[in-house]
């Protein structure tokens, strides 16, 4: 597997944020993931957004950060939010998520940001299992979701 930057309104960034949103819908009934995103969020310094491609340079992980400040959603200064990881069906099982994740936190820590958050949900128990098991903790709810029942948010620092 091959991991490469990529912008977040790349052609494969956006089948495979098709592809997430409508897992989203599923597992939530609802119309997916509302919070609002554009590419210029993901712009290095202040983001980055990742595309892994199998052997036959296909689509197949994704997942980004951007930087927050404190404001009121809840973020503090120095927050490196992670958006949009996904690795297609096909495509679980293999670490590719993990591998994503590793290079999202060494960019993060390199670009000085001192702390990882995330929101999911409780319909996601793979998610969940990942980031815990990559030492991320509960933390006090921020962000588009923070006043839903079903939302879990984690933080893991990067200092």
């Amino acid at each position: 597997m091959n991991i490469h930057p990529r912008s977040f309104d790349h052609a494969d960034a956006v089948k495979l944020n098709d592809q997430v949103q409508l897992e989203y819908a599923e597992r939530y009934g609802d119309e997916g993931d509302v919070t609002p995103l554009d590419a210029s969020m993901f712009e290095p310094p202040n983001g980055l957004y990742l595309l892994a491609y199998d052997a036959q340079d296909r689509p197949v992980a994704t997942g980004g950060w951007r930087s927050q400040e404190q404001n009121d959603e809840g973020y503090s200064d120095g927050d490196a939010e992670i958006k949009r990881m996904f690795v297609i069906p096909e495509g679980r099982g293999n670490g590719l998520a993990r591998r994503i994740l590793a290079a999202l936190e060494a960019d993060a820590r390199a670009a000085g940001r001192g702390r990882m958050v995330l929101e999911t949900g409780d319909k996601q128990p793979e998610a969940i299992a990942l980031y815990t098991s990559s030492g991320y903790t509960p933390c006090e709810k921020f962000g588009h979701y923070r006043t839903y029942e079903n939302s879990i948010c984690l933080a893991k620092p990067l200092r």
